[in-house]
């Protein structure tokens, strides 16, 4: 009879997991489906990424499914696709992504007019990336909430079919650890290295801005390895004071020093001057949180975090969220509940 029981639980599991559910670790939680027809037109122009642009006399095509398949036989070229969807629900409270599933051949992907991501290049630098799963982080703060919401896709195509031609359309989040003081969207960036970097009296205003979380190379930095900066500054509300906070920076590809107003407060891997002494192995996988010393953090004033990113190979930089400041008594009790949630197959199978 009990092993009965087992077994019944154990098809369960499997069925949950089949469907989509992952009992395993973090869930995926679809926020809107974007499957479907979208507005479509073939050329090129920035502006198409706006909002405010009227696209009433645009065609529209499935998506996914490439646009030979749509109607636009042998096109190569630019294309884009824009499409709109109302938000007048609770928002997320979790880390939000555009999936896009496969694109053929280079895309740049925008919400509300923000760019979000981007996998590939673009002419005159083409390099194809249809191979890629398109997977891009959302800051909260770009939804427009109880009105009109516009994601437009920016689509080059070489030859053979082309556009987004197949998987997962939608918006989903990632289910998680809450901070209390999001810090997701725009930081400052910058290829190579200089210590000088972390100091608050450098100014970054020449830097270039990229979204964070993400990769690097879904942002214009196609096969960069070695050394970039990260910078942010930011104001802590008076609610923070004489709180005890950590700095939740998700996960890093691969090793990482980060600085508070100058100060170092915690790394993950050891990172030598010299990039050919670096080693590194599954520390791209370890979730970062780091404690904020006693008296380091000004109260309504701005503070400057600063990381240091060093990246063997392939993908790199601040990729996952969550990203921000959380209390150090939400987030133990957080770790507890984790740690006190034993492994499901235990309890069926001890």
């Amino acid at each position: 009879m009990k092993s009965n029981l087992k077994l019944s639980c154990f098809l369960m599991l499997i069925t949950l997991f089949v469907f989509g559910q992952n009992v395993f670790g973090q869930d995926w939680e679809r926020f809107e489906n974007l499957k479907g027809y979208w507005k479509f037109s073939i050329g090129d122009d920035l502006n198409w990424s706006k909002t405010s642009y009227d696209d009433d006399n645009w065609e529209e095509i499935k998506v996914p499914s490439s646009w030979e398949n749509e109607g636009f036989h042998g096109y190569n070229g630019y294309a884009w696709y824009r499409k709109h969807f109302d938000f007048h629900g609770e928002t997320p409270s979790g880390v939000l992504y555009l999936f896009l599933g496969a694109v053929d051949d280079v895309d740049q992907a925008y919400v509300n007019g923000s760019l979000v991501g981007s996998t590939g290049s673009f002419p005159p630098d083409y390099k194809t990336a249809y191979y890629a799963y398109r997977k891009y982080p959302v800051p909260i703060q770009y939804l427009n909430k109880g009105g009109d919401n516009v994601i437009a896709v920016r689509v080059y195509d070489s030859e053979l079919q082309g556009g987004i031609v197949s998987g997962d359309v939608g918006l989903y989040v990632l289910e998680g650890l809450n901070t209390d003081l999001n810090l997701e969207g725009q930081w400052k960036f910058k290829t190579g290295d200089n210590k000088k970097w972390k100091e608050n009296s450098f100014s970054d205003k020449d830097w270039d801005s990229i979204i964070v979380p993400g990769f690097w190379e879904s942002q214009g930095y196609n096969n960069y390895d070695g050394y970039a900066w990260y910078r942010k500054t930011i104001r802590i509300p008076y609610d923070f004071k004489n709180k005890k906070l950590v700095l939740v920076l998700g996960k890093i590809d691969d090793l990482d020093e980060v600085y508070l107003n100058g100060e170092l407060i915690g790394s993950t891997g050891t990172m030598k001057d010299n990039p050919d002494e670096n080693e590194f192995s599954q520390e791209y996988a370890q979730f970062r949180g780091y404690y904020i010393p006693d008296g380091l953090i000004k109260i309504n004033a701005d503070n400057l975090i600063a990381v240091r990113v060093y990246d063997g190979w392939k993908d790199g930089g601040i990729y996952q969220g969550p990203i921000g400041l959380i209390t150090q008594s939400d987030y133990i009790k957080y770790w507890r509940h984790k740690k006190d949630k034993k492994n499901i197959f235990e309890l069926l199978f001890k």
